[in-house]
């Protein structure tokens, strides 16, 4: 399964630090850029490529978790006769990075930003993914403009995307937001996200799609006690989320119709995935009657619960084999991302992703009807594979970061015992690190989920375990030197 992201809370005391070092340098991850690389990119955000269209007249405004520097995407909406307009700001990344040069170099060795707890390797120098290319506040911008029209059921009506000066009014996280749109004190634009995104999701259930939203991890040290805790996601980021699938959605569109480009694909899960998970519901006591589907019986789990946690961790075991795919002439063979139900690809966070980049040089060259340019084009064949590499190398760099993190927060608890439920037993198939599966000597292991901590492990037991019920489990084993911890079933 993709790993949950663990976030560190202020507070956070740097002891995390050397840990994470050591799995750098295991991994040989590029910590620092090449100095190439860095001159290169302090000369492009010195002068960077600016279009001529100016549409700094739209209010442009980003909303990301708080203190975040990379800001890719900045919105605006509003009413129009018979529906909405989308206007969906990406940082133009091709305005300070020219193909060849040492940035794209270093960009293609990275693929994508590394997140681990406090932890971040970023895609781009920092001189321009949190500086020169980012739509920070009251700064004028490169960008690619997205206007998406929407009809009135929220449905795809009219799509362009441009190169334009902007301006971001203003840098928001979720949580302001949502304590304004609560209180009632939110400004108009806020409330207008709420009805667009609302659409945007029924459309998502209509089509048989949707948004597996698994709660993060988070990390807070107060008086140094660690604790560790899942957080639920703000209703303000699922409207903004959908804000995003639509525009991927509508870059899936373009290059369809233009039959060149890069999708993003899911294929449909195995019916015996989808019967395991059946058995699963059964043994966490979730009901799932005969007529509902795999979306629909998502959609009605209540993060807040412990079971429905568990249970919608489990469900991320039946979405494997998520990849890309390029294509320039012939459609691909299955074009479709599963839990979209829609043809989709990445666009929207080119910062942070290379993918994006080229997806969305691909847009303008087709909104303009003018060739996609031949750098572009060209290197459309190799992305995918370069990608997959990354994913693969961030997925496994989180999950080591978080067995680390859970290895540091329990170290000091080792034989004392907690209350969790048996979520898998023998014969586990969910991707976890080493730490999670070392040293487990007994006959019958799983894995149980803990609330508090909030944290999956493996543990061991002489008898078998008793899948789906609530045990008491002794913590046998943390070391955060091996990234190791392990319990074991309490007689």
């Amino acid at each position: 399964m993709p790993p949950t992201r663990i976030r560190l809370q202020a507070g956070a005391d740097g002891t995390l630090a050397q840990g994470i070092d050591a799995i750098q340098r295991e991994m040989k991850l590029p910590t620092a850029f090449p100095p190439e690389a860095m001159v290169a990119a302090a000369q492009a955000a010195r002068a960077p490529r600016l279009p001529e269209l100016d549409r700094t007249d739209v209010p442009l405004v980003t909303i990301d978790p708080p203190g975040s520097m990379d800001l890719d995407q900045a919105l605006h909406l509003e009413r129009r006769a018979g529906g909405y307009r989308v206007f969906y700001a990406i940082a133009d990344v091709a305005a300070f990075v020219a193909p060849g040069d040492a940035v794209d170099a270093e960009t293609h060795r990275r693929g994508e930003t590394l997140y681990g707890a406090d932890s971040r390797i970023p895609l781009h120098p920092p001189v321009l993914s949190e500086g020169a290319a980012s739509l920070l506040p009251d700064q004028l911008r490169p960008a690619l403009l997205w206007t998406i029209d929407l009809d009135a059921g929220g449905e795809i009506a009219a799509v362009d995307v441009r190169r334009a000066r902007v301006k971001s009014r203003a840098r928001l996280d979720y949580a302001g937001v949502q304590q304004q749109l609560d209180a009632g004190t939110a400004d108009p634009l806020w409330s207008l996200l709420r009805e667009v995104g609302g659409l945007r999701q029924r459309r998502e259930q209509a089509r048989g799609g949707v948004s597996l939203a698994l709660p993060e991890q988070e990390i807070s040290v107060t008086d140094g006690q660690w604790r560790l805790a899942y957080r639920v996601n703000h209703p303000v980021e699922d409207w903004n989320a959908q804000i995003s699938l639509l525009t991927g959605m509508a870059a899936a569109q373009l290059m369809v119709k233009g039959r060149v480009g890069l999708l993003r694909t899911l294929p449909a899960p195995e019916p015996q995935a989808i019967a395991r998970l059946k058995l699963t519901a059964q043994a966490l006591g979730i009901a799932w009657p005969a007529a509902q589907g795999y979306p629909d019986f998502i959609r009605s789990l209540d993060p807040a619960k412990d079971t429905h946690v568990a249970m919608l961790t489990a469900c991320t075991t039946v979405l494997r084999g998520a990849g890309y795919v390029a294509f320039d002439g012939e459609l691909p063979a299955q074009p479709v991302q599963f839990a979209l139900a829609a043809e989709y690809s990445h666009a929207t966070a080119p910062l942070r992703r290379l993918v994006d980049r080229y997806v969305g040089e691909v847009c303008v060259a087709l909104c303009a009807n003018l060739p996609v340019p031949d750098w572009a084009r060209g290197a459309l064949p190799a992305l995918p594979g370069l990608m997959a590499e990354a994913d693969h190398r961030a997925r496994h760099y989180e999950r080591q970061v978080i067995d680390l993190v859970e290895a540091v927060l329990l170290a000091p608890r080792v034989g004392e015992t907690f209350r969790g439920a048996i979520v898998e037993a023998n014969g586990a198939e969910r991707e976890r690190g080493n730490g999670h599966t070392a040293g487990v000597a007994a006959a019958h292991s799983g894995v149980v989920m803990l609330r508090d901590p909030a944290i999956e492990a493996r543990v061991g037991s002489a008898a078998p375990l008793p899948l789906g019920q609530e045990v008491t489990v002794r913590l046998a084993e943390a070391d955060p030197a091996k990234r190791v911890v392990r319990f074991e079933l309490a007689e």
